[in-house]
């Protein structure tokens, strides 16, 4: 599956998991939001959750920006947007926090909702903390990847939220 990434060179580039990525050619980084209309975007602002019913995508898009910015890009341009569910990052900088993924931790979660999960270990696998992000996040993101749909990704999530 197609990895895209809008990067907006706003965070530290020693330790941008968007730019690890495109260096190692697991995902393109561009500088035109106009670029990721044929994906699906992950974005906190959805009101529909990514689930299984959208594994005919061509591809995942993250963007890369600080998220006091992030508002006004969606705001801005329509995209095909999903959010996606309740999980905990593993990266050093947010660890044990949820929804505060990395980009390569997005992206990683959105492929193993849409059944590429060996993509999903490949992208970690470039960062010394990726295996963890999938071992915190084991039981929901295999319950989110057997979900119907949005509604029943919606519906785990408020489970693993209320515990």
């Amino acid at each position: 599956m197609e990895l895209v990434i809008y990067h907006a060179n706003q965070c530290d580039p020693r330790k941008c998991s968007g730019k690890k990525l495109a260096r190692f050619h697991l995902a393109r980084l561009t500088h035109n939001v106009n670029q990721l209309r044929p994906y699906i975007v992950l974005s906190p602002f959805s009101e529909k959750a990514l689930s299984p019913e959208d594994r005919s995508a061509r591809g995942l898009a993250a963007l890369d920006c600080s998220w006091a910015h992030a508002e006004d890009l969606f705001a801005r341009i329509r995209l095909q947007e999903r959010a996606l569910p309740y999980l905990l990052a593993a990266n050093p900088v947010n660890w044990g926090k949820p929804f505060k993924l990395s980009t390569v931790e997005a992206l990683a979660a959105g492929l193993v909702i849409l059944g590429r999960r060996s993509q999903a270990e490949q992208i970690l696998s470039k960062f010394s903390w990726g295996h963890v992000f999938l071992e915190l996040n084991y039981e929901p993101l295999l319950e989110y990847a057997a979900a119907r749909d949005s509604a029943e990704v919606i519906r785990i999530q408020s489970e693993y939220m209320s515990e």
